[in-house]
């Protein structure tokens, strides 16, 4: 039976969504690679790598949509996806195997959705899945798009696109301990929305760095992260830093090398994974595509 293979690359907050239903987030250069293998039958199989323990809903959630959208019947489907994204970190990891995932079911299907099409079907299956509070769709965008982001997330709207003509580093924290957004206390959220609210409309005016930086702080702060992580990484020079998603993960931007080098130094105190990677300026794609 016919296969599809699709990468799709990670993203981080700029502002978190769950706060007003508007958001921010910029590519990073990390990766989930997914195959899709069609089969006869109606079962959904999934491997998820490395973690194979990971509940495989996202994924079955997907196929059943695509197969749906093209009005696919008695087949079924083996899905395998491998990733560097360390999973429920705030990191991203739903919306960029959504996003993979997606790509690579319709290429297996010989089938084509637009953008926005596939962007929008990722989102409806996280929601469906609980994956995600505001469908996350900022966070698909940046995956699926690179650079940054800015969105109405109950609207399914991009509201900007900044493309970005600099190399900017990145250094993820990447703590050991998952956190999952049906865990997160949504109520207690809302009341800092003023703030986050503030930080979008300065992500809007292109003030993106100082919104992620903002909106970092507030939500650590709300959730109960260390906000010294931050602090520190903007002592040292980074143009921005912050928590991203729910967390537990921060992440930090800077424009030297040297600079990401001196926050390396500072944070490795903390328990946990240092990743170091880049702004992602390129799309998603399908892997057999000329």
């Amino acid at each position: 039976m016919r296969s599809g293979e699709a990468v799709a690359f990670g993203a981080a907050t700029i502002v978190n969504a769950m706060a007003t239903g508007k958001g921010a987030a910029f590519g990073v250069n990390l990766w989930t690679k997914a195959k899709v293998t069609l089969k006869k039958g109606n079962s959904i199989k999934v491997k998820i790598l490395p973690d194979l323990n990971e509940n495989p809903i996202l994924a079955e959630k997907i196929i059943e949509k695509i197969f749906k959208k093209f009005n696919v019947t008695g087949l079924g489907a083996y899905v395998e996806t491998t990733s560097n994204i360390p999973i429920a970190r705030g990191l991203k990891s739903s919306s960029v195997a959504a996003n993979a995932i997606a790509l690579a079911a319709a290429a297996a299907l010989g089938e084509k959705l637009s953008d926005l099409e596939l962007i929008n079907l990722s989102v409806e299956a996280a929601l469906e899945a609980k994956v995600t509070v505001t469908g996350a769709f900022d966070d698909a965008c940046a995956s699926y798009f690179g650079n940054i982001i800015i969105t109405d997330n109950i609207k399914k709207k991009i509201e900007a696109f900044y493309s970005l003509n600099k190399d900017y580093e990145v250094l993820i924290y990447a703590p050991k301990e998952k956190s999952y957004t049906s865990n997160v206390n949504i109520n207690k959220i809302k009341k800092v929305a003023f703030l986050v609210e503030h930080a979008y409309e300065e992500a809007l005016k292109g003030n993106f760095w100082e919104a992620m930086s903002l909106n970092g702080l507030t939500y650590s702060a709300v959730l109960g992260y260390n906000s010294e992580i931050a602090i520190e990484a903007l002592l040292h020079g980074a143009v921005a830093a912050g928590l991203s998603g729910k967390g537990p993960a921060f992440v930090a931007v800077a424009l030297k090398e040297d600079v990401i080098d001196n926050i390396v130094n500072a944070w490795r105190k903390y328990k946990g994974e240092l990743i170091k990677a880049k702004i992602n300026r390129k799309k998603a794609y399908v892997i057999d595509e000329p």
